[in-house]
């Protein structure tokens, strides 16, 4: 089989977008990826009846620990080993490596890095003038193109590759990005906070100055301090000051 039929590719992406839904501390991912990969599973000879579809699901509903956005690329991938036949064994095997490097690549891709650079983002657009309604949407249309686009693309580079997926996580996006997003992130904070910290406080010649020499020296610390520092954390904390400020006013 080389490729998904397009309605079955859906409902697997409809379903990734709930795969914490069943999230527990027995099998963390593990209820999510069965529920995720079984619309695959009922192209399975038999159907939902066979006794291969039934062991099929009960494979995938077992322990799985993942980024839950890159748990895309499993769920992908195993859909395809179980297509094509591949002996349970080594079904499971494949299934226990993928936890590794799924957790470790998405947690820096996403958490430190992409959700701290579209607060920021956010951040600069409320310095830059933009309303609350407008600050909103930026952040949340940049989120979630990002995340949705991780999601799908996951899904097909998984049931591409099958057993051999670990050759797409040398992609570039995968090895280079959380170090480039945080580059990015770390710049683009130097100058969201000053210039956000100039639109709370309103003009003045003395203040203007200072904030404007905070906007070049911020910039130098946090591009200095973003291998030591983590982005959601540094991000929570300047909005948290920002609403602190705003409420002291």
């Amino acid at each position: 089989m080389k490729r998904l039929p397009l309605r079955t590719e859906v409902a697997i992406f409809v379903r990734l977008l709930a795969v914490q839904g069943a999230w527990n501390y027995e099998l963390l991912l593990g209820n999510g990826i069965g529920f995720s990969v079984e619309p695959a599973l009922r192209l399975l000879p038999g159907g939902k009846k066979s006794p291969a579809f039934k062991a099929a699901l009960a494979r995938q509903s077992t322990y799985f620990n993942a980024h839950p956005y890159l748990a895309a690329i499993a769920v992908g991938a195993l859909a395809r080993a179980e297509l094509d036949g591949e002996p349970p064994a080594r079904i499971e095997r494949f299934r226990t490596a993928l936890c590794g490097p799924l957790g470790s690549v998405g947690d820096r891709l996403v958490w430190a890095g992409w959700l701290p650079l579209c607060s920021l983002l956010a951040l600069a657009a409320f310095g830059l003038g933009a309303g609350a309604g407008q600050v909103l949407l930026i952040f949340l249309g940049l989120y979630n193109v990002g995340h949705l686009g991780l999601r799908l693309w996951g899904l097909r580079t998984g049931w591409t590759h099958g057993l051999r997926v670990a050759t797409a996580l040398g992609n570039p996006v995968l090895r280079q990005g959380p170090e480039r997003i945080a580059q990015v992130g770390a710049f683009v904070g130097g100058l969201a906070m000053p210039l956000a910290l100039l639109r709370i406080i309103g003009p003045g010649r003395t203040m203007l100055g200072v904030v404007l020499v905070s906007v070049f020296v911020g910039a130098f610390l946090l591009a200095r301090l973003q291998q030591r520092i983590e982005g959601w954390r540094l991000a929570v904390g300047v909005l948290a000051a920002l609403v602190l400020i705003s409420v002291a006013r």
